[in-house]
């Protein structure tokens, strides 16, 4: 600011001399135009030396100077009084900036002082609020509990509004003496339903509000709500506890049953049989249960298979190589003959073959062997089969109505936990299938393979047993003995 005004002051001076140097160069011209017409007019003067001129035009150049340095002079007072009156502007501009930014840090600090208090203020209501919230839920579940055991808040100091000591002192002191009651054992006078339906007259011990007993001379026992405030025995169960307390008597075991409200029935949960229960499943259940009877019988045919081809191998094989000893190989076959299982057929085809070189005869064991393989594997995979995907199934069972219970959720919330368990109930119906299909299913079907693995190794250890021994010249066996190549191919073709 002070630099702009210090600039006009010098345009300022600066256009004024200019002007004043026109209007004296104009001035100087008149008067030489005059001068000279004078001279013309006036008659002709003696002329001047230079030397006059020269003091002449000395003389003028000092005037000017003298007029230019009272020019500067004057422009340099005025430019002082500018830049006294600059800054005397300047400090009255400052002055006001500090008081403005005075003012705006004052506002400032209030503007923060009011949003604290507005944030406590807000803080406040929010904590009255929830406390309000918290009082009125407080009052809606006393007087819900209360309403159970038959006391209700007397009206007036129900509607009352400003009032919430006073109904708090009313509920504590219900609930008080609520408790006190419910803590002591009562008995009184009563009826009650048997099992059978019929309604009796007798005592009620009630154990507080979870647990009555019932004593009548037609029957006593443990008591459940039925529903209107009334009881039945349950399941006839608790009847010497019943009578034992009704005489002031410790019972030596403590029958009761616990309940949470004497004002909702409680209901006896009837017993599934086998097919409801499976039947609950869906199609899925049954699909299993099909599966798993399908994998019982496969076991049981398996294990008849494995049990027809299965013998004594040690014995079998001691009594042909005693029979090879002493030279009667026709009784070792016919001793092979007599015993129907794969065993006695492997060494049966091992015996034909006692003749020939080593290799040919390991091949006809091995042929012989996988030949007989072929009924102590039956069945096998198709058994693990089934044992692999029951759970699998019973895994699709669960998750299709896991889907339908949560479709239920969203359409009617969880207001009823019993709908939502039942739900969750069925659905692993069909999970407990898979299972009880699948584990058996795995643990047999194992042992069997193990089983003919282990008939398939005796096998082939008996015959190569015989082999051995023959090629060790322990047996010596006459060469009419042995058929032909021809006879062999066929039986063991026709076997």
């Amino acid at each position: 600011m002070k630099k702009i005004i210090i600039v006009l002051l010098i345009l300022m001076a600066i256009t004024s001399s200019v002007s004043a140097k026109e209007g004296k160069s104009t001035i100087t011209s008149e008067d030489a135009s005059a001068a000279e017409e004078k001279v013309e007019a006036a008659p002709p003067k003696k002329q001047t030396s230079p030397k006059q001129d020269a003091v002449n035009l000395e003389t003028a150049y000092k005037r000017e100077f003298a007029f230019l340095e009272a020019q500067k002079r004057e422009l340099t007072e005025r430019l002082k009084n500018y830049q006294a009156s600059a800054v005397r502007e300047e400090q009255a501009l400052s002055g006001k900036i500090t008081a403005l930014e005075r003012s705006s840090v004052e506002r400032s600090a209030k503007i923060d002082q009011f949003t604290a208090q507005l944030t406590e203020v807000e803080r406040k209501e929010a904590a009255v609020t929830e406390r309000n919230d918290v009082l009125e839920n407080t009052y809606l579940q006393a007087e819900v509990t209360l309403k159970n055991h038959g006391i209700e808040m007397p009206p007036s100091l129900k509607e009352s509004k400003d009032d919430d000591q006073t109904k708090i002192g009313y509920l504590f002191n219900q609930a008080l003496s609520l408790l006190q009651e419910l803590g002591a054992i009562q008995e009184k006078s009563g009826k009650f339903f048997l099992g059978n339906g019929k309604e009796a007259e007798g005592t009620l011990i009630q154990l507080g509000n979870i647990a009555a007993y019932g004593v009548s001379a037609e029957g006593s026992g443990s008591l459940v709500p039925a529903g209107g405030g009334d009881f039945k025995v349950w399941k006839n169960a608790g009847a010497e506890s019943a009578v034992a307390l009704s005489k002031n008597q410790q019972p030596d075991t403590l029958q009761l049953f616990l309940f949470e409200s004497r004002t909702h029935a409680v209901d006896e949960t009837p017993e599934q049989t086998m097919l409801e229960h499976v039947d609950s499943g869906g199609p899925i259940g049954w699909v299993i249960v099909v599966l798993g009877i399908i994998a019982a019988m496969l076991i049981v045919t398996r294990i008849y298979l494995l049990r027809t081809n299965s013998a004594n191998t040690k014995q079998l094989s001691d009594q042909i190589i005693n029979q090879l000893a002493s030279g009667d190989l026709d009784v070792a076959k016919k001793s092979c003959e007599d015993n129907s299982s794969a065993i006695g057929r492997v060494l049966l085809y091992t015996l034909r073959h006692l003749k020939d070189d080593r290799d040919h005869m390991e091949g006809i064991v091995y042929e012989a062997i996988l030949q007989e393989s072929g009924p102590l594997d039956r069945f096998g995979p198709a058994i693990l089969v089934i044992a692999t995907v029951a759970p699998l199934l019973g895994l699709l069972g669960t998750v299709t109505g896991m889907i339908e219970t949560f479709d239920m959720i969203t359409q009617f919330g969880t207001g009823d936990p019993k709908l939502l368990s039942e739900g969750i109930a069925i659905a692993l119906v069909t999970t407990e299938l898979g299972l009880i299909v699948a584990i058996p299913a795995l643990l047999l079907g194992s042992l069997l393979s193990t089983w003919a693995r282990n008939i398939k190794r005796d096998m082939e250890h008996s015959a190569l047993r015989i082999i051995n021994i023959f090629l060790g010249g322990s047996l010596d066996l006459e060469e009419s003995a042995v058929p032909n190549m021809n006879d062999d191919n066929l039986l063991l073709t026709n076997a």
